[in-house]
């Protein structure tokens, strides 16, 4: 799926665009950024309450497209300048990360 689904489709709330071209293939959801590094999948987009640059950091590294802050989460302004400039796109929900890990997984066809 295009990663601009995550707010045209299930209304999250655009904090930094994605780029046009960013597909999503798969989800992965966790607030331990060793575990993100380890085990999240190339082209997944990150569920998750860590809303610092490092999340961002490890996104660029683990080959993450996007991160969904849950929990009406904030994105700070160094986070949203990292994510820019490592082109992540980053979106914010009031959603914990149950439902949106669901909702994810139902609109990559998962179940």
């Amino acid at each position: 799926m295009k990663a601009c689904e995550l707010s045209d489709t299930l209304g999250y709330k655009t904090v930094v665009p994605p780029r046009e071209e960013a597909v999503i293939n798969e989800g992965y959801t966790s607030d331990l950024l060793s575990d993100v590094m380890g085990n999240a999948p190339d082209g997944s987009v990150l569920i998750t309450i860590q809303g610092h640059k490092n999340t961002v950091a490890v996104a660029s590294l683990a080959g993450i497209v996007a991160i969904v802050l849950c929990n009406t989460r904030s994105a700070p302004e160094d986070m949203q300048e990292a994510a820019l400039k490592e082109g992540v796109a980053i979106y914010s929900t009031s959603e914990n990360q149950f439902t949106v890990s669901y909702r994810i997984a139902r609109l990559l066809g998962k179940y």
